[in-house]
């Protein structure tokens, strides 16, 4: 198993800092995977993932999933479709294909997005005070680019 040097686990970003499970270079799973916690892929995945943590799929990682979490940080390649209940993150150089529904989306220049992203929770603020309804949404996919 490729080990990763220390600087590679901590430089992405966590929710609680602690990494609970890793899949590393060279690895291949296929299957369901569900956690608690962070996980890191950065080797191959086939299958599904649940979980209302967080998932961060390191640069190397090719994973063709469906995907249920809390909030994603991608860094590699997923293919499948992927529901995020909190946040959803595309950093360069990741390559995403497949449709996303989260409430929070950021997509650094440089990234590949073929789907259609719908932002869900935006709702939320609903009906305005006085009984007025929101505005109709905007058509199409909407997402914040970062550069």
């Amino acid at each position: 198993m490729a080990m990763l040097k220390r600087e590679e686990l901590t430089s992405v970003p966590t929710a609680s800092g602690d990494l609970n499970a890793l899949l590393g270079r060279g690895s291949e799973f296929e299957g369901k995977l569900t956690f608690e916690g962070t996980v890191r892929i950065d080797g191959k995945f086939t299958g599904n993932i649940v979980t209302n943590d967080v998932l961060v799929v390191g640069e190397g990682a090719k994973i063709s999933a469906e995907i249920t979490c809390g909030t994603i940080i991608v860094h590699g390649e997923i293919t499948g479709n992927v529901r995020a209940k909190n946040a959803v993150e595309l950093h360069h150089p990741a390559k995403m294909r497949g449709n996303l529904e989260t409430p929070s989306l950021m997509i650094e220049k440089g990234v590949i997005f073929e789907g259609q992203c719908k932002m869900e929770g935006m709702e939320k603020g609903g009906i305005e005070k006085g009984g007025a309804s929101k505005p109709a949404p905007a058509p199409g996919p909407v997402a914040a680019v970062k550069s």
